[in-house]
């Protein structure tokens, strides 16, 4: 594991140095402002606002695991950093677009209307895959009974 866990760590350093390299290298120096306070507000959106939330979420759902299957706990739990990691990526764009930007084809679409699309299909496939496990877990239980 501890092997593992050093190649992992290298890789995503070695992943961080090329991609400062490339941001070098491409973006001009007069954008890196603009590119810190996009970053800056990504981590404000992630590590202040959502990360709580999928926290929060998480402790209430493990609490009354009681009552839901742990399975399922996993796969809300799933959708809703998957949620949460397209939200991060999404809300600046939303957020620059309400701002406008000097070169309209930047940002063509509509990513307000889309991210709720995208929250509706994250929903569908979350309630299809508990389907499934739940199917599977009763399925597994008249088979094998304890």
């Amino acid at each position: 594991m501890k092997i593992t866990r050093v190649i992992l760590i290298a890789f995503g350093v070695a992943l961080l140095i090329v991609g400062a390299l490339v941001l070098l290298a491409t973006v001009e120096p007069t954008n890196y402002l603009g590119i810190a306070i996009w970053f800056l507000g990504a981590l404000i959106i992630h590590d202040g606002i959502l990360g709580p939330v999928v926290f929060g979420v998480s402790v209430v759902m493990r609490k009354s695991s009681r009552r839901i299957p742990f399975g399922v706990l996993l796969i809300i739990q799933g959708a809703l950093v998957i949620g949460a990691l397209f939200t991060a990526i999404v809300v600046p764009e939303i957020l620059k677009q309400g701002i406008g930007t000097a070169n309209p084809t930047l940002l063509p679409l509509e990513y307000g209307r889309n991210l709720v699309v995208f929250y509706v299909a994250l929903a569908v496939v979350t309630a299809a895959a508990i389907a499934v496990y739940i199917g599977m877990r009763r399925r597994k239980q008249q088979h094998h009974p304890a």
